[in-house]
């Protein structure tokens, strides 16, 4: 079940599944993450006598292990999304944390818009004085 899981996360980038499987599966595939990163012939052997899907694998080695080459650890993201009407098993997402577009656009936007000036009040100061730019042109005409 977690070799097939890991399949689905690594190919999707995201699944959704119940909590207790997610947890199940961090600690499945944040180790084989972390061995794609060195992508010898030993490591996608190891890799692929866990996974056993070749296309799962070289989807790892190529795209994945570029995306985290400087990560160290913490690979995944679990969000818990409610609870399942049937069971009322708790449910989750899990994904892979360098692939949600939406929340890496949010960071950037957040990181232009968070300097802010310790003295917000000159900027007021500037604005509320027009008489003072008008009268060097008063002058100026003169």
């Amino acid at each position: 079940m977690l070799s097939n899981m890991a399949t689905s996360l690594i190919m999707h980038k995201r699944i959704s599944t119940t909590l207790a499987k997610a947890k199940a599966l961090r600690t499945f595939v944040e180790p084989l993450i972390t061995k794609s990163k060195e992508d010898t012939t030993h490591s996608r052997r190891v890799v692929f006598s866990m996974v056993k899907n070749k296309f799962a694998v070289s989807e790892l080695f190529r795209e994945i292990s570029g995306k985290v080459a400087e990560r160290h650890g913490g690979y995944t993201r679990i969000i818990k999304t409610g609870f399942r009407q049937g069971d009322a098993a708790e449910m989750c997402i899990i994904e892979l944390v360098d692939y949600n577009q939406h929340l890496l656009s949010e960071k950037v936007a957040s990181k232009a818009t968070t300097r802010r000036s310790r003295r917000a009040g000159s900027s007021v100061k500037k604005k509320a004085s027009p008489a003072a730019d008008k009268a060097p042109a008063a002058d100026a005409q003169e």
